[in-house]
């Protein structure tokens, strides 16, 4: 499993944790993803690599800023 980690703004509840866990989720190779509102910050364990750009769009279609990958 490989953890992939980004940063989101933007997010300030429950609801956006899953409207942002439910774009994602649907992604290729997606097994995980958790979303810490409070520090802006998803981690997604996926069974391969992510293109930024796919997460960068899903995080987008739900309605919040994507800022980056983080470690």
């Amino acid at each position: 499993m490989i953890e992939h980690g980004y940063a989101v703004s933007g997010m300030s509840c429950g609801h956006c944790a899953q409207s942002v866990t439910e774009e994602i989720s649907v992604l290729p190779g997606v097994a995980e993803v958790d979303v810490d509102v409070a520090a802006r910050r998803v981690l997604v364990r996926a069974e391969t690599a992510l293109a930024e750009n796919d997460v960068r769009a899903a995080v987008e279609e739900a309605g919040y800023t994507f800022e980056g990958a983080v470690s």
